[in-house]
């Protein structure tokens, strides 16, 4: 059997009582995290494009465009709600996949839940089980046939996955929808850190939007009877078909992601960890210091890493100039980052004090973790090294509910008044104790900041 076919079968046939507890916790974080993301998100150049764009390509409907007041068909509305959610790299990742789920498969799940009347375990279960077919699909790639590693080349899978089990897809044509999905997903190769353009500081980024936009077009081309090639995951030239489609049952894949506190690349992550610490334990201020070594994995080193970035994305993409505003400005200025840390020469200048380079061991950790460590040299010669440093986030060190509400309160403040920040966490609560109404009617009102009184 094809393992797209076997994939939809699964999706079709997991039954609700599937859902542990700790899958529907971690659900629930993950939902939170992704709204945080995209309301950070909401007004970059990016989402904003997007957003114009969207209502001359996509029908009218009845879902949500988050925050914005406006609503679209649910492709439209998930199209506009990955771009917010993606545009500051603030969104989870997952480390078998090499990318990031959340931002595809909760905007498309959210998106057929505003179109159709369904239970809170229906719209948990759509969202776990759209992590596990874009997870497993992720991790099976090979990488010297399928180069990029960029997420938009597999999060239309789980999308696809997500939305056909919300809206009861018979397993044929789900099937179909997978492999039409992974035909016409961006093929990204030119962008991103394995791509082979170096202008990385782009609204591209990881083609996730288009992805979401590709992925539930194929639920709907599927449905009127087109066709696509389901044998598409079954050749060991692309995929290792075996890890793809074994051991299904266990709805574990969406318990691995990781969450992130600071809207840039992962990569960027455990250096600035490894470097708040050192800053923190020894008191040395960034005046104080000469030199920062950086031993850290071979990709991260492929990353754009400008030291004088010309936009929010090349920051995003910048391990010296990221360092730089965690020394001067503190790590809590990239939660998240903004226009004015552009054109920054005290930022660019300290930038230049970085020095990376390739530790073996780390290396060799690499996919599986994401590690560094970093050196402090001081002005008069003394040296503070840190321990090789996990990145706050992972499964290893984790944030919990409790860190990722944190995460929403203080990444929202500016963009939300106090009262809408509540009426969306008690949304959340209703969500919890199993009504989907109130949330799904708070991702609807329109953004007023603190400056706004709220109706």
């Amino acid at each position: 059997m094809y393992a797209t076919r076997t994939l939809a079968a699964y999706v079709s046939d997991c039954a609700p009582e599937q859902l542990t507890e700790s899958v529907k916790e971690k659900t629930l974080c993950c939902m939170l995290d992704l709204v945080t993301a995209a309301i950070a998100g909401y007004d970059t150049p990016s989402a904003v494009a997007v957003r114009r764009v969207a209502g001359h390509l996509f029908g009218a409907g009845p879902s949500p465009v988050w925050f914005s007041g406006q609503t679209l068909n649910s492709t439209g509305a998930a199209f506009c709600n990955a771009a917010a959610a993606s545009a500051l790299d603030l969104d989870d990742g997952h480390r078998a996949a090499r990318g990031h789920p959340g931002a595809a498969i909760i905007p498309a799940t959210l998106a057929i839940a505003g179109d159709i009347t369904c239970s809170r375990d229906e719209i948990v279960l759509a969202i776990a089980l759209g992590y596990e077919v874009g997870v497993r699909i992720a991790a099976a790639q090979n990488p010297n046939a399928i180069r990029s590693r960029q997420s938009g080349r597999w999060v239309g899978y789980g999308a696809a996955a997500a939305a056909g089990r919300l809206c009861g897809a018979m397993p044929a044509r789900l099937s179909q929808a997978l492999a039409i999905a992974g035909v016409l997903a961006p093929n990204q190769d030119a962008n991103g850190s394995s791509g082979y353009s170096k202008l990385t500081g782009n609204d591209v980024k990881e083609g996730i939007p288009w992805s979401v936009a590709t992925g539930m077009t194929a639920l709907h081309l599927a449905e009127c009877g087109f066709t696509g090639p389901e044998d598409i995951l079954d050749h060991a030239s692309h995929f290792d078909t075996s890890s793809i489609v074994g051991h299904l049952g266990k709805l574990g894949k969406i318990e691995g992601t990781y969450f992130k506190p600071y809207s840039c690349c992962r990569y960027i992550h455990p250096a600035i960890d490894a470097f708040s610490d050192l800053k923190t334990r020894h008191r040395v201020t960034h005046h104080e210091i000469a030199m920062i070594d950086v031993e850290i994995f071979a990709w991260a080193l492929q990353l754009g890493n400008r030291v004088d970035p010309e936009n929010l994305t090349d920051i995003q993409y910048s391990l010296p100039y990221c360092l730089a505003i965690a020394a001067i400005e503190g790590s809590q200025a990239l939660a998240p980052i903004s226009v004015n840390l552009l054109d920054r020469p005290d930022l660019a200048d300290f930038a230049r004090k970085i020095r990376l380079s390739v530790d073996g061991e780390i290396d060799r950790r690499f996919p599986a973790e994401t590690l560094s460590r970093v050196t402090i040299v001081g002005q008069t010669g003394e040296c503070f090294v840190s321990p090789v440093t996990t990145p706050r986030g992972d499964v290893g060190r984790p944030m919990h509910w409790a860190d990722v509400r944190e995460k929403f309160l203080v990444i929202t403040a500016v963009a939300m008044s106090e009262s809408q920040q509540r009426l969306l966490l008690e949304g959340f609560e209703s969500f919890r104790d199993g009504d989907p109404g109130p949330l799904l009617a708070g991702l609807g009102r329109p953004l007023v900041s603190r400056l706004e009184p709220y109706r």
